[in-house]
């Protein structure tokens, strides 16, 4: 493809961009903010495909079966798991940042508020329309928070850091981690289906786009690739 069309590939590697952070606990309040927003927007697309009913990513599967069966929310569900995974990293010796903590915070508070807000389709189109705009919304998020460099989120760090102490493909591993998670969660009640699917071939690419959109608003010239790809387990869906 050629250059001047290049804004029409996904991008596999995490842009440098004018807010990007040079410390993972301390930034300046623009870099912040936009830490929040991408956030926000993963959470509200998770969401979005919960609300479709159609089948949840496999994290939200899991965080959705607790809630049915026990008495918890949704998104008081997710921030338990993240807490949870954050306790696996000590063994691993990662190290977790701003972004890390606000991830496991705003994700859920996101998630718990949207599902609320968010209408419940009955039309089939209309759900499928919230699966893949929720998918697109997830990538653009992402795009927002990964190029913040203030810390991976606690289920990104847990994947990359198996993966350095073991050797074993970062693809591998988090096909390993969500399969598992994804069987665990549909057995609590967690809802699987087409939209599950949809997530696990799109999300890769969405994320790609999310961060081409970001490199595009705010990217630094000449400074392309900042992180090795294996840092980010998300680009190899």
């Amino acid at each position: 493809m050629p250059d001047r069309l290049a804004f029409l590939r996904p991008s596999h590697t995490v842009p440098a961009t004018r807010w990007r952070s040079t410390s993972r606990w301390r930034t300046r309040p623009s870099t912040f903010g936009i830490l929040i927003v991408g956030l926000w927007l993963f959470g509200t697309g998770e969401a979005m495909l919960v609300s479709s009913t159609l089948g949840n990513a496999p994290w939200t599967v899991l965080a959705q079966g607790l809630s049915t069966r026990f008495p918890i929310s949704i998104g008081l569900a997710t921030f338990l798991v993240s807490a949870a995974v954050l306790l696996l990293w000590v063994p691993l010796r990662e190290r977790p940042g701003l972004g890390t903590i606000s991830n496991a915070i705003v994700i859920a508070v996101a998630l718990q508020v949207m599902v609320a807000v968010l209408p419940s389709p009955s039309s089939v189109i209309v759900r499928l329309a919230f699966v893949l705009g929720g998918i697109v919304v997830i990538g653009i998020g992402s795009g927002l928070y990964l190029t913040t460099n203030l810390g991976p989120g606690p289920r990104d760090g847990w994947m990359t850091g198996i993966h350095l102490r073991t050797g074993w493909p970062i693809s591998a591993v988090r096909l390993g981690i969500e399969a598992t998670v994804l069987v665990i969660g549909w057995l609590l009640g967690g809802t699987v289906g087409i939209g599950t699917v949809l997530f696990a071939l799109l999300i890769g690419p969405a994320v790609g786009y999310g961060l081409r959109l970001a490199s595009a608003a705010g990217g630094v010239d000449g400074a392309d690739v900042v992180e090795d790809d294996d840092s980010h387990p998300e680009l190899e869906a």
